[in-house]
């Protein structure tokens, strides 16, 4: 994993666990969501450690993608110790300043590039909080990261929504979508903010998607569903729409996925 894929090489994603991925195309390395921790709070233990970790196997990286400020995606001891560049949603700068970390902020459908590679902040349906005065005060969101081979897209936590297909037409053919599949029950509030699988398939149908990559599952212990539950349900719902077996990826921590765009 130290080198990252020259330009015109595959892109390769590596599931770091929960939403935390290492993305490398086009002689850049990313981190999105980096979650290195053992604990992101009281009694919110790690499951499964981490894939990689400063020091054990996390190449040099060149910029951090962060959606937004919830504590399983964005844990600041882990954010401080990659202490590369962030990139985040609009009124996360002064956050990460006051904490020695640059931070470019992004409106929805706002870019920047790192080096070679285009990286573009897109709407998800949630919400933001850090404390207890400060609900939705930073925008949060998802991502496309676009190289020479392949165009990515992380969604970082969200509800299901009509704005995966306007994200699908807007951004162009996606080559894999990292998509959501736990903390989902009870359905009754977690239905507002984060996708069950069945919802994550159809996420994946409305953006065009031809890759389908599971994430936000199996790491930390958040809401009621079995641990394993989701990847379950989402494999009897691919079943159930027909769809392609080989187009859905469920890794296992630390699995690595190579994606380049098909002609």
């Amino acid at each position: 994993l130290s080198r990252p894929p020259a330009v015109g090489e595959p892109a390769r994603l590596t599931w770091i666990g929960h939403a935390s991925w290492l993305l490398q195309l086009d002689g850049v390395s990313l981190v999105i969501d980096p979650i290195l921790s053992e604990s992101i709070g009281p009694g919110v233990k790690r499951f499964v450690p981490p894939a990689v970790n400063v020091g054990a196997g996390l190449p040099p990286i060149d910029a951090q993608l962060i959606t937004h400020n919830h504590r399983d995606h964005l844990d600041l001891p882990s954010v401080r110790a990659v202490g590369s560049p962030v990139i985040a949603g609009l009124g996360l700068e002064s956050f990460f300043l006051a904490k020695g970390l640059s931070c470019t902020e992004l409106d929805w459908w706002g870019e920047t590039r790192v080096g070679n590679v285009t990286i573009r902040f897109v709407p998800s349906q949630h919400w933001s909080r850090r404390g207890l005065n400060d609900s939705n005060a930073t925008l949060w969101g998802g991502f496309i990261i676009e190289g020479s081979t392949a165009r990515l897209y992380h969604s970082g936590d969200t509800a299901y929504f009509d704005g995966f297909s306007e994200i699908g037409q807007r951004s162009g053919p996606i080559d894999a979508a990292l998509l959501p599949i736990g903390a989902y029950d009870p359905a009754w509030f977690m239905s507002k903010q984060h996708m069950n699988p069945e919802e994550a398939a159809r996420a994946f149908t409305d953006l065009g998607a031809r890759e389908f990559v599971a994430m936000h599952w199996g790491t930390f212990k958040l809401t009621d569903e079995p641990l394993d539950e989701p990847t379950a349900r989402l494999a009897q719902e691919w079943q159930r729409r027909a769809l392609d077996p080989a187009s859905c990826h469920v890794l296992p921590i630390g699995g690595v996925l190579n994606v380049e765009r098909r002609s």
